[in-house]
């Protein structure tokens, strides 16, 4: 009997934690499916998601290639700037907050009023945020940009939080040793460790923005979503198909330039 064999049988024995895990998982699964009802599935709703399939194999061609402000090419245009400029905003206020919150930069009760409030900030969803920019600064691509930027705020600070507590302080304690002043201890001690960090954080974030940007055209807050609503709410499945297409497109086109930019960077 080899030396893995006997520990694996030196190892006390937990079938019964296993399978009162077991239990519970199931007895969860059970009490979730009983709130999934199909009794609202009829006749008139198969034929709806047959409508919808139909639009998208037989999408409007013209609405997805005319170089009008209604054509599917410039909403998704304006819906990249709505994510891009979002992130931008979220990404620099974070920044600060980001080195208020960490507790190894500023003292103990500080931090945790900073970090109260990313809570609350990250606690409100989305589209509550874009109903409220909306009813500040009025429907359109400017609400949008707000809604995107102060949710950004939540998960990017949080995160570069992380990074900060993780820095390695005894490159520091080696400058201040040397006599470097304290911007210098910022720009070639702090700055060379966070870059690529919070570069690929706030690459990451880009990409959730471009889905979340989609979505909150759906309350008027610019972009694709308020045409792609309009049309789903008028029956017009050729021209969801195509909004639909083009949305994919772009998801998929983002998606793997910010897999490689995160990649390079993470390896830089």
């Amino acid at each position: 009997m080899t030396t893995v064999e006997k520990q694996l049988l030196a190892s006390p024995k937990r079938t019964w934690y296993y399978l009162t895990i077991a239990v519970i998982l199931i007895l969860l699964i059970g009490w979730s499916a009983m709130a999934v009802t199909f009794k609202d599935v009829n006749q008139s709703g198969l034929k709806i998601a047959g409508n919808i399939i139909r639009g998208i194999i037989h999408p409007d061609w013209h609405l997805l290639f005319n170089g009008t402000k209604q054509s599917v090419p410039f909403l998704l245009l304006q819906t990249v700037a709505i994510a891009f400029l979002g992130t931008i905003v979220g990404a620099i206020v974070s920044i600060p907050l980001a080195f208020l919150a960490a507790s190894n930069i500023v003292p103990k009760p500080i931090s945790w009023l900073t970090r109260l409030l990313l809570i609350i900030i990250r606690t409100i969803p989305a589209l509550v945020y874009g109903l409220m920019f909306i009813r500040v600064s009025g429907p359109g691509p400017f609400a949008g940009v707000l809604t995107i930027g102060i949710t950004s705020i939540g998960m990017l600070a949080k995160l570069y939080v992380d990074a900060i507590e993780e820095l390695d302080t005894r490159v520091l304690e080696s400058m201040t040793s040397i006599g470097c002043t304290t911007f210098e201890k910022v720009r070639y001690g702090i700055i060379p460790q966070l870059m690529s960090v919070f570069m690929s954080v706030t690459i990451y974030r880009f990409d959730m923005n471009m889905r979340e940007a989609s979505i909150l055209g759906l309350v008027g807050a610019g972009g694709i979503g308020a045409p792609l609503i309009f049309a789903m709410n008028g029956y017009k499945w050729n021209q969801v198909g195509s909004i639909l297409i083009g949305l994919v497109i772009l998801i998929l086109i983002i998606e793997l330039l910010s897999n490689k930019l995160r990649s390079k960077l993470i390896k830089g």
